[in-house]
């Protein structure tokens, strides 16, 4: 039933997630909070969209599937001193909630990497109250597109397609939400899609240097050489690829996303 968190907590991925707010992340879902809401923030991660909606909402319970991971939230929250947040260890196919608790139910990026993504968004809906919101919203490798047209990032899609899907979890997550929803029970649901894009030499900087340290040493790079899915040799080749396109003066990338918003 459980994947394999494919990414890790290495350095370099805390590093992307950290720079995600509520704004760039969960602009779909902003409009939909009020001040006197309960929120379920499901795989907090390193907090910072966590910390954001506590920010919106009366109290926010962030959770994680290990101790751990919860950590990172903890630090988060407790750097920025709020007091309207809660932690619980929870697993998404059965979290440890009564029915009807919240009034909002979060996940970024968590879906994608689920054994059971319909079931947990079932869970999801199971513990929202009657007239509230599940929101999630996914990454969909296969939509993401870049130039130049680099072989070494070729190279790197599909071995993360491999890698994530050797784990249990589903790369192209965005584009199946609605399906899943559906399957989920829904029958309300609000499909969108957005993207960030990295186009400045800043931008470019940042996203081809994060990955370029990530394909070297993150959880990723383990699996990928533990498995024989890639050699050292073809890591240090995808992660040149990166800082390639990241010093080309036309280097672009949109990096896209499926969002759904469920009335529970």
């Amino acid at each position: 039933m459980n994947a394999v968190y494919t990414h890790g907590h290495h350095e370099s991925v805390l590093r992307s997630h950290r720079w995600r707010t509520a704004e760039n992340s969960a602009a779909y879902l902003l409009p939909h909070l009020k001040p006197h809401m309960k929120v379920l923030d499901v795989g907090s991660g390193p907090g910072t969209i966590a910390a954001d909606l506590a920010g919106l909402v009366g109290h926010l319970t962030a959770s994680e599937v290990t101790e751990e991971a919860l950590e990172l939230s903890r630090a988060e929250i407790t750097a920025r001193g709020l007091d309207n947040v809660d932690f619980a260890v929870a697993d998404a196919h059965a979290l440890d909630f009564p029915d009807d608790t919240f009034c909002v139910v979060h996940a970024h990026q968590v879906l994608q990497h689920v054994g059971d993504p319909v079931r947990a968004l079932r869970e999801m809906g199971r513990v929202t109250k009657p007239t509230g919101y599940v929101a999630a919203r996914d990454s969909d490798y296969a939509a993401f597109a870049w130039y130049p047209l680099l072989p070494e990032l070729d190279e790197w899609m599909a071995l993360y397609q491999r890698l994530a899907r050797a784990n249990g979890g589903e790369p192209d997550a965005g584009r199946r939400l609605l399906s899943w929803a559906r399957a989920a029970g829904f029958t309300d649901v609000t499909a969108t899609s957005s993207t960030w894009c990295f186009a400045t030499p800043e931008d470019r900087a940042w996203w081809g240097g994060m990955w370029a340290d990530r394909i070297l040493g993150s959880a990723m790079a383990e699996q990928a050489l533990s498995t024989g899915a890639a050699t050292e040799a073809d890591l240090r080749r995808i992660s040149r690829g990166w800082l390639k396109w990241a010093e080309a003066e036309d280097g672009w990338i949109s990096i896209v996303h499926g969002e759904i918003i469920c009335r529970a």
